[in-house]
């Protein structure tokens, strides 16, 4: 197998920060003057990317391939496992549907290709990069699964990477956490981390030298560095482990207030980030009637079970008040993906294709009807769409398995090249699109914050923040934190003195 100098980021649990580690360390190598790729050989997230050629990886991947640089490529995420429902997945290979595997399945049958499918892909990588930063998942130290493993120490073995362990010190218990991972590791294993990384510190470091002095004493470990929390960083999450993050505005008065729905299976909820970037908006996910109260706008997200997502908006409450605050013009709703399609009259999944439902009546806000189908749509989508009196160009990525049509006159919102998408209301309040990112163009987001400013006797905000701008100032931002507070001069010396080591046992 090629020889690319690679580095393996794993962490004590999951949301331990391996993903926003990993992307420092891409966005540093890229600044170095490196070649670098991200890889994961497995990922478990309902956060899609849409690579150029039209296929499916993590977010994560996606994102950290902008941090170095680079075209995003399946060859980074071969595997992404996708929830569908308990103990089910739709699982994705080189970006296109496998099937849907029960948990067991994929464990038993799936394993030998799966270790051969990440094989082919990290030798691609290797033959065409520099460096290769690679993230775990979870934790190296599930000992009932590590025997058929294909994302933590069974990866560094493959590709002869140095591991370096990252803790987040904001659960708490973070040596507790550091020394027990170590001790649950095989020797071999043990071995093989070169250190570890404590991350989301706040405070003084010098109160923390104590513990980080008894660590490296008692289980001989270097540690790395101890990067600080860093507030106000919009760099895409991989998965909803991170939205209690997100709650920070829930009490914060602001001039919009915008709720989001979080249903039980909420997919590219990303795509409401730039919104919490803004001056004027609070912004809320809600999961109970009780919460909704009376918003501005109201975002239906993306769903990886649009029909139990959309039984679970009708059972809490939740599906009728929308409705109620639309037609009463007390609130604009935007539905993307799964949520344009709740907005419609029904939804038919005659193959069962995500649900054994079958058929649901969905909010009947939008003339049309969606049957779900075995073929997946993945594609960089790009239009013009009007509104408030402008003309604006939109870029956005769909990935849906569903075909709406329109059972009256059709309201499209977006003009591609070939074709319409999406739908919207003549007063402008109602607004439904298989356009992932839509909130992410600034020429959109504006006009319509600033109409609903209007709407409510407010002036209008100009001077809005570019969220593109916004997200390459937090790559290069985490970048420079991380170079500071991590010693990259002993991980640069233990992944040459790795890939020598490796070369000799060749």
């Amino acid at each position: 197998m090629p020889k690319a100098l690679p580095l393996m980021i794993q962490g004590t649990s999951s949301d331990a920060g391996k993903s926003v580690i990993a992307t420092a360390f891409c966005r540093i190598f890229a600044k170095d003057g490196y070649k670098t790729a991200p890889f994961k050989s497995q990922n478990m997230a309902l956060n899609s990317y849409v690579t150029l050629d039209g296929k499916e990886i993590g977010r994560a991947q996606g994102v950290q391939a902008e941090a170095a640089g680079v075209i995003a490529t399946t060859d980074m995420n071969p595997i992404l496992i996708k929830p569908t429902r308990d103990l089910e997945s739709q699982i994705v290979v080189n970006g296109e549907p496998y099937g849907n595997m029960k948990a067991m399945a994929y464990r038993t049958e799936f394993y030998d290709e799966g270790l051969r499918i990440i094989e082919e892909s990290y030798g691609r990588l290797a033959a065409a990069y520099e460096r290769i930063v690679i993230e775990g998942a979870g934790s190296p130290a599930e000992i009932n699964l590590n025997d058929r493993e294909l994302v933590n120490m069974r990866v560094a073995r493959l590709t002869g990477a140095p591991v370096i362990l990252v803790a987040d010190i904001e659960r708490g218990g973070v040596f507790a956490s550091l020394v027990g991972t170590l001790q649950l590791l095989d020797p071999e294993d043990r071995e093989r981390v070169i250190g570890v990384i404590i991350n989301r510190f706040r405070g003084d470091v010098t109160l923390l030298q104590p513990g980080l002095d008894w660590f490296e004493e008692y289980t001989g470990k270097p540690v790395l560095g101890v990067v600080p929390f860093i507030p106000d960083l919009w760099i895409d999450a991989e998965d909803s482990l991170i939205l209690h993050r997100y709650q920070a505005q829930r009490e914060t008065p602001r001039d919009i207030d915008i709720a989001v729905t979080r249903y039980p299976r909420i997919s590219n909820f990303t795509d409401v980030d730039p919104l919490f970037v803004e001056p004027d908006c609070r912004v809320r996910f809600v999961t109970r009637l009780e919460e909704l109260g009376d918003p501005d706008l109201i975002v239906l997200p993306g769903s990886k079970n649009t029909l139990e997502d959309l039984q679970f908006l009708r059972e809490t409450g939740l599906a009728s008040r929308i409705r109620e605050l639309h037609e009463g013009g007390r609130s604009y709703v935007v539905g993307l993906c799964g949520g344009y399609q709740m907005l419609g009259e029904s939804i038919c999944d005659p193959a069962g294709v995500e649900s054994p439902l079958g058929e649901l009546a969905g909010l009947g806000l939008i003339p049309m009807v969606t049957t779900l189908e075995q073929r997946k749509t993945t594609v960089l989508s790009r239009g013009i769409a009007h509104f408030a009196g402008e003309r604006m160009e939109l870029e956005g990525y769909e990935i849906h398995m569903g075909r709406s049509v329109y059972t009256e006159n059709d309201a499209p919102f977006i003009q591609l090249a070939d074709r319409t998408d999406g739908y919207c209301s003549q007063e402008r309040q109602l607004i439904g699109t298989y356009f992932h990112g839509l909130f992410h163009n600034d020429a959109f987001r504006t006009p319509l914050l600033n109409e609903i400013r209007r709407r409510k006797g407010l002036e209008s905000l100009e001077d809005r923040p570019s969220f593109v701008a916004l997200r390459e100032q937090g790559y290069d931002l985490l970048a420079e934190t991380v170079r500071q507070h991590v010693k990259l001069d002993l991980i640069e010396e233990q992944m040459k003195l790795y890939q020598e080591k490796e070369v000799r046992v060749g």
